[in-house]
């Protein structure tokens, strides 16, 4: 809910992959990862990156929910001066890679994961991605490199929901069989539906036990619980239209309700 509510205050920002990536986040943040809020820079904790950076407002979201820096921070969302702009940067509490061009997050994580390797550290680091950035020649050269080190550290996690800002992934470039391509260069590839928590906590579980890099292929649906944006490309950005916002809100807070 703090998504819509953001992105209805800023006027503008992405809104389909966020309400699509609600429950990865979730269960990486609250029931897997070794994190302090209240010491950013542990050098114990667990590296959490996002390589496609126009999600951000779930990380922002997640981050602010946490303690990571003050809840009403979030109302100023992509306004000038804002410690939280459309896309994120490493100044922000908990944040540690700024992005925005698509496609070199792995690349980034894949740095982090050989560092703490040749360290000899225990750390573990967890890369969120798109589907889309997998059209980007750098992500697979980044892709091939992981094995070659086995970085049994590094978990990357796909928001694998088919949409692009024009159009559909197989519209625009077909992907394929993912699985088997990082199989192909010898990542372990786990498929999961990116709405199922139990599954996605037990995908964590034993990815965190592959001796070498694990893909999980979190199968998810754009504007997840939002009626009228789920699977539509069109609300891969925030349209901002008069009456979006309550009815979103609506929907959202009727599903909390029957959880509770």
């Amino acid at each position: 809910m703090d998504t819509i509510k953001m992105l209805d205050k800023a006027g503008s920002g992405h809104v389909g992959g966020p309400l699509g990536m609600a429950d990865l986040f979730t269960a990486v943040y609250y029931n897997f990862a070794n994190i302090d809020p209240d010491n950013a820079d542990s050098p114990d904790r667990d590296y959490i990156l996002l390589s496609n950076g126009h999600i951000c407002p779930i990380w922002y979201a997640v981050l602010g929910d946490l303690g990571y820096f003050r809840e009403d921070a979030k109302d100023s969302l992509r306004k000038i001066n804002s410690l939280l702009q459309g896309h994120p940067k490493v100044k922000i509490p908990g944040v540690e890679n700024s992005s925005g061009p698509l496609g070199h997050g792995l690349s980034q994580a894949i740095g982090i994961a050989l560092g703490l390797k040749m360290d000899k550290k225990k750390n573990r680091v967890v890369c969120f991605m798109s589907d889309g950035e997998h059209q980007e020649g750098q992500t697979w050269e980044a892709v091939m490199s992981a094995p070659k080190w086995n970085l049994d550290n590094l978990i990357a996690i796909m928001d694998y929901n088919g949409i692009q800002i024009e159009g559909t992934t197989d519209e625009i470039m077909p992907l394929g069989d993912l699985k088997s391509k990082y199989e192909s260069f010898g990542w372990t590839a786990l498929d999961v539906n990116g709405h199922r928590f139990e599954d996605i906590l037990s995908t964590l579980e034993f990815a965190d036990k592959v001796d070498g890099p694990v893909m999980i292929i979190g199968h998810t649906t754009g504007g997840k619980g939002v009626s009228f944006m789920e699977g539509k490309w069109e609300y891969h950005d925030w349209k901002g239209e008069e009456g979006d916002a309550t009815k979103a809100l609506a929907e959202l807070e009727a599903y909390l309700q029957q959880l509770s």
